[in-house]
């Protein structure tokens, strides 16, 4: 199992909405965690499983204000909330001026979030919301410990410039100078494509061939449904079959298409996520208000 991490170059491509979406139909338990130093959204999106809202002061901030003392992943769990439909979430800090708690705590957070998989209490993949990126700040902390690093896109010409020049900046920074090995090294770098469904694979093959020109060593390794129904049924502010809406259907097929190339990798120190357990295989997925996503 492994640390999962989600980043924007720039603009709002749906970094949040693909974190949770992916989350809801993950194979294994997922822990996610809204890692992004500008603040959190999901603490105003969803409602905790009592029904009541999430409390912003458990999770991220409450972290911040143990992990100085030393951060045990197992502790974890300890700052996580149950979102209604079984997600287990750590919420995000409230503003950016809060991200000064955790200054010097990133690494030891991107730790944590590694090893939970090897927990023999609790193990969990963690899906990290990193927000946008730039060419410095927190984010690329966390992204040192992680088994995946997925750059989310919308596929606008900007866009799409755009996160070929930080997939060649992050490869840079993470890899070395040596060109081309993102694909090779952990952690892993790939581009996930949030596109209208129509035309996704035509989309996803022209910027793929980008990518490959560009010797970054980064490849396309999703596409995600740009589904706005569906995304508004994944806040709760939409009833219907959630399960049905491309935004899931998508998100599932990325989530398997992922586990099958890289699951044994990961996998490889760690034992499976406990039979029963959310997100697990036979074990419920996370829709708010609406039960499972499968």
């Amino acid at each position: 199992m492994a640390l999962i991490a989600l980043a924007a170059d720039k603009g709002s491509p749906g970094v949040t909405t693909t974190a949770v979406a992916l989350s809801a139909v993950w194979p294994r338990r997922a822990l996610l965690a809204e890692a992004d130093a500008a603040g959190g959204d999901l603490v105003y999106r969803g409602s905790a499983a009592h029904g009541g809202p999430l409390n912003p002061n458990t999770g991220m901030l409450s972290i911040a204000a143990t992990a100085r003392r030393g951060l045990a992943a197992d502790q974890l769990w300890d700052h996580a909330q149950t979102m209604s439909g079984g997600l287990d979430v750590l919420v995000g800090l409230g503003s950016s001026e809060q991200s000064a708690g955790l200054v010097g705590q990133w690494p030891l957070l991107g730790r944590a979030f590694a090893t939970l998989a090897e927990s023999p209490h609790a193990p969990a993949d963690v899906i990290a919301d990193c927000g946008r990126i730039g060419g410095d700040g927190p984010a690329l902390e966390l992204f040192a410990h992680a088994s995946l690093v997925l750059l989310v896109a919308r596929t606008q010409p900007e866009s799409i410039a755009r996160v070929r020049d930080r997939a060649l900046a992050l490869s840079a920074r993470l890899h070395g100078t040596q060109r081309g090995t993102a694909q090779f090294t952990t952690p892993l770098l790939g581009v996930l494509l949030v596109a209208d469904p129509k035309d996704s694979s035509k989309v996803s093959n022209q910027v793929n061939d980008m990518l490959v020109a560009s010797h970054s060593g980064v490849r396309v390794l999703g596409t995600l449904a740009y589904d706005p129904p569906g995304a508004e049924q994944l806040a709760g502010r939409r009833r219907g079959r959630l399960d049905k809406s491309l935004l899931i259907r998508s998100a599932r097929q990325i989530s398997f298409d992922l586990n099958q190339k890289y699951g044994a990798a990961w996998a490889a120190s760690a034992g499976p996520a406990g039979p029963g357990a959310p997100g697990a295989p036979g074990g419920p997925s996370f829709v708010p208000g609406q039960g499972t996503a499968r």
